[in-house]
C-alpha cells in the first residue's frame, strides 16, 4: 500500500474535508505494516472498501418555529461499515456539523466499535440545527421532522444512532417517540433513551467514566496511581461530568473546566457543589463556565484560553476536536504532565501526538480511550433485546471490564522493541484486522 497514493486519490474523490481526510491518514500510517504483509487484504480492495461509506444520505429537513415561520436545516446520516454488526454511532446537532466532520467520525467509530468486543458496526449522523436557544417545542417539531426522514435507514438490527453533541436525552425522547409512531413499533433503535423507557443506568457518565478507567490502567503501565494526581479536564458537558466524577471517586484532583469563553482554574479541586453546578450551567442551554467563578470563590476564570497552560498529571480532553495543539503539548510537556488521555474525538492535533509521543508522554486516542460511551449504548441494546434492565453497578462493572480490555488489546498491538506503548498504533492495528477479517469472511459485498 502506497499510503501516499492513497490519499491522493482520497482526497480527490473528498476535495476539503480536512477532518476525514486527517482520520484516514491516522489510520493508514498506523497499519501500513500489518497490511503490507497480508496480500490477501490487498487483492480484496480492504482499504479502498474501508475508507469509502457504504452509502452517504443527506437531507432537507424543514420545520415550524414558535413564530410561525419556516426553517430549513441539513441532516445526515453517514452509514460507514457494518462488517462486524449494525450500523452504531451518534446524532451530533451543531452548526458546525458538515459531511467532512461526521465522515471523520463515522470512520473512527468503525475501529472504537471494533475495540469494544460488541457487535457493532460504525456510523454517524447529524444536522446543522442548533438546539441551543430554542423552545423545547421548536426542538421536539425539528426531531420530529429529522426523524420522517432518518426511520427509512435505520432499526435495531439495521442502524442504531445515539447522541452526541446537542443530542441528548430530551432528543432522543423526541426521535424515539416520532420513530414509534411511524413504525408502530416499541424496539432498541435508539439508544440513550430515558431510564423509564428502555435506556441504561450510567450511560450518560459513560463515556467520562470509562476515560478514567483507561488512564488508570495506561498509568499503572509506569507502576503509577491515579490516587493524588493533578487533572486538568476541558468541557464541562456530559463526557466532562463523567470524567470528573469518576476521577473524584478514585482520589484524583480535578483542577480545570473549560468552555468556548475560556476556562476554570480552582487549586482546591473541582468536587462536590461544584460537580452539581456543572449539571446545572449545562442546563441552563449556555455553555460559557465564567459563572463558575462568580458562583465559587476558589474558581478563576482565565478568558479565551485553553486549561493546557495549568501545571497538571494528567490531562483530559473532552471538548472537541484539534483542540490541544502543539504548543499546547509543549506547555503540558514543561508542565510535568505524565498522561494525555483523549475523551473527545481528535482533540489533538497530529504534531501535538508526536511531540507528546516523541517525549516519552503516555497518550491514548479517542477511539480506544472514549469508547465507554458506545460500549454502554452496546450494553443498553442487550438489555433491551432481553427485556431486562441491569442495576448500575453491574452495568459499571461491565463497562469497567470493556475498558480494561481494549487497553490490553492496545498494549498487544502497540508496545514497541523500547518498551512504549504507541495507543495510537495498537489501537488502529487492532480494530482494522477485527473489520478487515470480517470483511474477507463476507466476500466482496
Amino acid at each position: 500500500m502506497d499510503v501516499t497514493k492513497v490519499m491522493h486519490e482520497l482526497e480527490l474523490r473528498n476535495p476539503g474535508e480536512h477532518e476525514y481526510l486527517q482520520a484516514v491518514h491516522e489510520v493508514l500510517e498506523s497499519i501500513i505494516d500489518i497490511y503490507n504483509e497480508n496480500p490477501h487484504f490487498y487483492s480484496a480492495g480492504i482499504i479502498q472498501r474501508l475508507i469509502e461509506p457504504d452509502r452517504v444520505i443527506t437531507f432537507k429537513v424543514p420545520w415550524l418555529d414558535d413564530d410561525g415561520n419556516v426553517q430549513v436545516n441539513k441532516g445526515y446520516r453517514i452509514q460507514f461499515n457494518n462488517a462486524i454488526g449494525p450500523y452504531k454511532g451518534g446524532l451530533r446537532f451543531h452548526p458546525s456539523v458538515n459531511q467532512s466532520i461526521l465522515k471523520f467520525l463515522g470512520f473512527e467509530q468503525i475501529f472504537k466499535n471494533a475495540l469494544t468486543t460488541l457487535p457493532l458496526g460504525g456510523g454517524k449522523g447529524g444536522s446543522d440545527f442548533q438546539p441551543k436557544g430554542k423552545s423545547n417545542t421548536e426542538i421536539m417539531r425539528f426531531c420530529q421532522s429529522f426523524m420522517l426522514e432518518l426511520w427509512r435507514v435505520i432499526g435495531p438490527e439495521t442502524d442504531v444512532p445515539a447522541g452526541d453533541i446537542g443530542v441528548g436525552a430530551r432528543e432522543i425522547g423526541y426521535l424515539f417517540g416520532m420513530y414509534k409512531k411511524l413504525t408502530n413499533k416499541f424496539t432498541g433503535v435508539l439508544t440513550g433513551k430515558g431510564i423509564h423507557w428502555g435506556g441504561s443506568l450510567i450511560r450518560p457518565e459513560a463515556t467520562g467514566f470509562g476515560v478514567v478507567y483507561f488512564t488508570k490502567e495506561m498509568l499503572s503501565t509506569r507502576n503509577e496511581k491515579i490516587e493524588g494526581k493533578k487533572v486538568v479536564v476541558s468541557g464541562f458537558g456530559n463526557v466532562a461530568w463523567g470524567a470528573v466524577t469518576k476521577l473524584n471517586q478514585l482520589g484524583a484532583k480535578v483542577i480545570t473546566l473549560s468552555g468556548p469563553d475560556g476556562y476554570i482554574y480552582d487549586e482546591e479541586g473541582i468536587e462536590g457543589e461544584i460537580i452539581d453546578y456543572m449539571l446545572e450551567l449545562r442546563a441552563s442551554n449556555d455553555d460559557i463556565v465564567e459563572p463558575f467563578a462568580h458562583e465559587f470563590a476558589s474558581a478563576k476564570f482565565i478568558e479565551g484560553k485553553h486549561p493546557w497552560e495549568v501545571p497538571c498529571d494528567i490531562a483530559i480532553p473532552c471538548a472537541t476536536e484539534n483542540e490541544l495543539n502543539e504548543k499546547d503539548a509543549q506547555n503540558l510537556i514543561d508542565n510535568g504532565c505524565k498522561c494525555v488521555c483523549e475523551a473527545a474525538n481528535m482533540p489533538c492535533t497530529p504534531g501535538a501526538i508526536e511531540l507528546l509521543q516523541n517525549n516519552d508522554i503516555l497518550y491514548a486516542p479517542g477511539k480506544a480511550a472514549n469508547a465507554g460511551g458506545v460500549a454502554t449504548s452496546g450494553l443498553e441494546m442487550t438489555q433491551n433485546a432481553m427485556k431486562l434492565r441491569w442495576p448500575k453497578d453491574e452495568v459499571d462493572h461491565r463497562l469497567h471490564q470493556i475498558m480494561q480490555a481494549i487497553h490490553e488489546t492496545c498494549v498487544h498491538y502497540g508496545k514497541r522493541p523500547d518498551g512504549y506503548i504507541d495507543y495510537v498504533r495498537g489501537a488502529n492495528i487492532a480494530g482494522f484486522l477485527k473489520v478487515a477479517n470480517a470483511m474477507i469472511d463476507q466476500g466482496i459485498v
